[in-house]
């Protein structure tokens, strides 16, 4: 696995690792979470509350309906203060 350049978004895939099992080698910021990715709407909150634990924000139902890929994610955390 390459280490992503971005701290966020390394502490992000780690999470979805850890929670959903996803192989962080194949993420990257376009990676889309549902097709590529394989996340379902369940699972996508069980990765949500991990990252809100991991993280230290809230992330809104309205805006985790709006992420479609892993980049939306970041840059959603990044925007709420999340560090890597």
């Amino acid at each position: 696995m390459q280490p992503a350049a971005d701290p966020v978004q390394a502490a992000l895939a780690e999470v979805l690792h850890r929670t959903l099992g996803a192989d962080p080698a194949g993420m990257a910021r376009s990676s889309r979470l549902r097709e590529d990715l394989g996340i379902n709407s369940l699972s996508l909150i069980d990765a949500a509350c991990a990252a809100e634990s991991r993280f230290g924000v809230r992330i809104p139902d309205d805006d985790l309906e709006g992420f479609v890929t892993l980049g939306d994610a970041v840059d959603f955390l990044r925007a709420a203060g999340a560090k890597g």
